[in-house]
């Protein structure tokens, strides 16, 4: 296939700029390996939400120690 030759055309009909980039989103996603994801960045904020040790053990105290940071 050379540089100057299509990837594709229409043969029939006259598609919008959305139908248009629809396919060609639909294209690009089929023409990836299947196990090919890109790893998901996680921001700090969303990060500090999340809890980073052990849950706080049952007992006397245990409601005001859920509330803290760990």
């Amino acid at each position: 296939m050379s540089a100057e030759e299509p990837l594709f055309r229409v043969v029939r009909g006259v598609p919008t700029a959305e139908e248009l980039a629809a396919l060609v989103g639909a294209i690009v996603v089929r023409s990836r390996p299947s196990g090919a994801t890109a790893p998901v960045a996680v921001s700090t904020w969303a990060r500090s939400g999340r809890p980073s040790g052990a849950a706080p053990v049952a007992g006397s105290g245990a409601w005001r120690t859920s509330g803290l940071p760990r």
